[in-house]
């Protein structure tokens, strides 16, 4: 009997052997010999960091030899094809980029193609404490909280966030012109995709109050009702 178990357990080990043996070999086998050519496809990358709605000029581009057995879906090979054309999402800096992060060529760049069918494009004058201490970005979402005080007394001062979860689709500078001292200004302006009704509330809050922008967590789609702040509350 122990021999019976001595040889099964022979024939264990050399079956196990034989196995790794031959999973080693099918790796040797496998593996592409020292110095062997890999084979690649050109692929167009972004150059630098792009925003949404960008022109995209040659200097922006690059091209760069890709594994050809793994070229993205969508990838383009010669820059001259995206020359001229915009973005509708934004793209890091060695990111190819994708037929899927275009509109159409007939679209052409800037703002418009990144509007979604049925919203609209609103911009506003924020400050830095209005704009979160310049946290908010392209891409991100928030809040718009309105303050209005249709008496100029205190007391009646009403606070309400008339908008939620809104996706920012540009912040950063234009210049305008100060209409007391006629000098060109710099002022901030963050642009907000809504549909048309919000698009009323946001312009009629900016217009007779002040706006507020809350930064919220992209992954948080709550939207609460909250019953609004009176002044004179305090």
């Amino acid at each position: 009997m122990a021999r019976i178990r001595l040889f099964a357990v022979f024939a264990i080990a050399i079956l196990a052997g034989g196995t790794f043996a031959f999973g080693t070999y099918r790796y040797i086998q496998d593996r592409p010999a020292p110095g062997a050519v890999m084979q690649t496809h050109p692929v167009v990358v972004a150059a630098a960091n792009l925003d949404i709605g960008a022109d995209i000029r040659r200097e922006d581009l690059k091209v760069i030899d890709w594994p050809a057995e793994s070229v993205p879906a969508g990838a383009f090979s010669n820059p001259q094809e995206l020359v001229g054309r915009g973005l509708i999402q934004p793209v890091v800096q060695n990111a190819p980029i994708l037929a899927a992060q275009m509109p159409p060529k007939e679209a052409g760049a800037g703002l418009p193609p990144v509007i979604p069918e049925g919203f609209r494009a609103v911009s506003v004058r924020v400050d830095d404490v209005i704009g979160v201490a310049g946290y908010v970005l392209p891409g991100t979402r928030v809040d718009v909280v309105a303050t209005v005080n249709p008496t100029d007394q205190h007391p009646d001062t009403t606070s309400k966030v008339i908008l939620t979860n809104v996706q920012v689709l540009t912040a950063g500078t234009k210049i305008e012109r100060d209409a007391d001292q006629n000098k060109p200004v710099t002022v901030n302006v963050v642009t907000l995709l809504v549909d048309p009704a919000e698009s009323e509330r946001l312009t009629l809050a900016s217009t007779e109050g002040k706006i507020q922008l809350a930064l919220r967590n992209p992954l948080d789609k709550s939207a609460p009702q909250t019953p609004g702040k009176i002044g004179r509350a305090h």
